[in-house]
């Protein structure tokens, strides 16, 4: 038996790269999963990798409360409640100071920050006492590192929401955590990075700079987002946990 089994999750952003390895990994410690992104098409693959008897797809984009409340009326229908929500689907691109625009900048908070606040707030009357809501975060937040300065903002949001969140949850029982992932190969991250070409060459600075001596996993950051969902996790409550073999710490 699992260490989710008979519970309910959602996992947005939750058809390619981590979001679905943590949509797999959910299921695999038998909870039944809802996952929610932009492509159908995608949605509709994750879900056969899940496991048709284990999830289901609901299309929507966190950044629009219509999409929201379509996703929580599924869960809803349900009759379960929610036990844990990953908040997941994010958005980045490298963009300087100088080069940011009001769309960029907005974009970018629009998916991340007000997509993060609603995806959460509009769960609340679902989630079941004691349920554990588990935000991605992002190393970024803690660095400097030239062109991300609006994303690397928006999840120290991130990370700021799940301190007062916790607070605001705990009569409930309900706990808030973060994970900050970094140099973890996605698809999302060889978009960002600029395409395989590009991904090589982080490939290699991975290798150097990581005292893991290269990048990380989806499964690696699912593996700590299950942990944080599970009762394994009961004492941890506004907690950052870094997925970065290291690369913030030494």
């Amino acid at each position: 038996m699992g260490q989710l089994e008979g519970k309910t999750s959602v996992v947005t952003g939750g058809s390619t790269g981590i979001g679905l390895a943590t949509a797999v990994r959910l299921a695999d410690e038998g909870a039944y999963v809802f996952v929610t992104g932009r492509r159908e098409s995608e949605l509709e693959a994750a879900v056969k990798t899940i496991g048709a008897d284990r999830a289901s797809a609901v299309v929507g984009d966190i950044s629009k409360a219509e999409d929201l409340d379509r996703l929580y009326e599924a869960v809803r229908a349900r009759g379960k409640g929610l036990d844990v929500l990953v908040a997941n689907a994010g958005i980045a691109a490298f963009v300087t100071l100088e080069q940011t625009t009001e769309e960029h900048f907005d974009q970018t908070f629009a998916v991340n920050v007000r997509g993060t606040l609603f995806t959460v707030q509009k769960a609340l009357p679902l989630l079941n006492d004691g349920a554990s809501v588990v935000l991605t975060g992002s190393t970024a937040a803690d660095r400097g590192m030239e062109a991300f300065g609006a994303y690397a903002a928006s999840k120290a949001a991130v990370r700021s929401f799940a301190r007062t969140w916790s607070n605001e949850l705990k009569g409930r029982g309900i706990r808030v955590n973060v994970v900050s992932p970094a140099m973890i190969e996605t698809p999302g991250n060889t978009a960002v990075v600029g395409g395989e070409e590009a991904m090589r060459a982080v490939r290699e600075t991975a290798a150097t700079m990581v005292a893991k001596g290269r990048m990380g996993q989806s499964e690696e950051v699912a593996a700590a987002v299950a942990f944080l969902a599970s009762e394994q996790s009961s004492y941890i409550v506004g907690a950052n946990i870094y997925v970065d073999g290291g690369v913030n710490q030494l």
